[in-house]
C-alpha cells in the first residue's frame, strides 16, 4: 500500500493528522496500523503497540490536537509495552526507563486522564524516564473498553469511567508497585503522578495504597456524587492519608471550584495527627483552568504547565522519590 492511498483509507480523522507527521515511517508500521483499524476486535495490547510506541494516536474525543504538543524523543530510553498478570487480570502498561540504568530506579506511576494511555501520557512517561525514573503508565480502563476510540467525553464517562471501580484501580496500583519492585524499581522510592481523572486517583492511592512515598495530583476531583463504584472521594478519606500530595489546580476550572480546593485544604489542616496531611500542599494558578498541562489541547496554559512541572519534579525529589 502506498502512503497516499493509506492516508485516503485511514479513519478516524485524528490519526490522519498525526500520520502526516510521520510520512517517512516504517512501512510495516503503516500496514500494522491499517490492519488494526480494519479489525472488528482490536486488542488493547496491539492498540497500545501502535499508538504509544509508534508515536501515533491522541484520543479521538480530545481532538483537535494542537500544534504545540510536546514530543519527547526516545534517545537514551528503553520503552516497551508490558502486561502485569495477577488473578484474572492482565493489566497493560507502558514502560519508559533510562536505557543504561544501573541499580534500582526510582519509580513513577503515571495515571492518565479519562482518555487512557494515549500519546500524551506516553510522552509524560518518557519525560520522567529522561529524569532517571522507571516510569509506568497502566491502562486502567482496559476491562471496560478503549476510551481512545470513543468520540465524545460524555460517552467515555458513561461507558468507561463509570464502569471502572475505584477498588479495582487501587488493586491495579498495588500490583503495578509490586511489578516495579521485581523489574528494576526501588521499592523505597515510589511516586505517583496523575492528571484529571488520574489526579483524583493520586489522592485515593496516597490515602489507601501502601508503598507510595508521595504524589502529585493535577486538577483531580476532590468531591462528587457517590456510587457503588465510587463510594468515596479524596476529601472523605483525608484521615487515611499515608503519603503527602502536591495538588496543582486552576482557579478558572469550571468543574473543580476554588471553594472545593479550600475545603480540601481545610480538611487536611484539621487532620493534625497525620504527618502526610500536614505536609500536603496546593498550588492554585489564577490564570489557568482545567487540563492546563495538556499541551496537545486548547486548554493548555504554557506558563502554568511549565511552573507546575518544575514544582512537581522538585516535589518528588524533595520527598526522596
Amino acid at each position: 500500500m502506498t502512503y497516499d492511498s493509506f492516508i485516503v483509507a485511514i479513519k478516524p480523522f485524528f490519526l490522519l493528522k498525526n500520520l502526516l507527521l510521520y510520512k517517512n515511517m516504517n512501512p510495516n508500521l503503516i500496514q500494522d496500523t491499517q490492519a488494526l483499524i480494519n479489525a472488528s476486535q482490536t486488542t488493547r495490547r496491539d492498540f497500545m503497540k501502535v499508538t504509544s510506541l509508534g508515536g501515533l494516536g491522541y484520543a479521538l474525543a480530545a481532538s483537535p490536537v494542537m500544534a504545540q504538543a510536546i514530543k519527547t524523543d526516545f534517545v537514551g530510553l528503553k520503552c516497551s509495552d508490558e502486561t502485569i498478570s495477577y488473578g484474572d487480570s492482565k493489566l497493560p502498561i507502558y514502560v519508559a526507563k533510562p536505557e543504561n540504568a544501573k541499580g534500582p530506579l526510582p519509580v513513577m506511576i503515571v495515571v492518565s486522564e479519562i482518555f487512557g494511555v494515549h500519546e500524551y501520557i506516553a510522552d509524560v512517561a518518557r519525560r520522567f524516564a529522561k529524569l532517571g525514573y522507571l516510569a509506568i503508565a497502566p491502562e486502567f480502563f482496559y476491562r471496560a473498553g478503549n476510551p481512545q476510540q470513543i468520540g465524545t467525553m460524555a460517552q467515555i464517562m458513561s461507558d468507561i469511567i463509570a464502569k471502572t471501580p475505584d477498588q479495582q484501580v487501587m488493586q491495579d496500583v498495588t500490583e503495578t508497585i509490586n511489578w516495579a519492585k521485581n523489574n528494576g524499581g526501588n521499592a523505597n522510592r515510589v511516586g505517583i503522578n496523575g492528571f484529571c481523572w488520574g489526579g483524583r486517583i493520586v489522592w485515593l492511592a496516597c490515602e489507601q495504597v501502601a508503598g507510595i512515598k508521595t504524589g502529585v495530583a493535577w486538577y483531580g476531583r476532590l468531591t462528587g456524587d457517590k456510587t457503588a463504584n465510587y463510594p468515596n472521594h479524596p476529601i472523605d478519606l483525608v484521615k487515611q492519608l499515608k503519603a503527602p500530595v502536591l495538588g496543582l489546580y486552576g482557579a478558572k476550572d469550571a468543574g473543580i471550584s476554588v471553594a472545593t480546593v479550600s475545603a480540601m485544604q481545610h480538611a487536611l489542616h484539621q487532620n493534625k495527627d497525620k504527618r502526610a496531611a500536614q505536609q500536603s500542599e496546593f498550588v492554585l494558578y489564577s490564570q489557568a483552568g482545567h487540563a492546563f498541562h495538556a499541551d496537545y489541547r486548547p486548554s493548555y496554559v504554557p506558563a502554568a504547565a511549565k511552573d507546575g512541572w518544575e514544582k512537581a519534579v522538585e516535589w518528588f525529589k524533595g520527598k526522596g522519590v
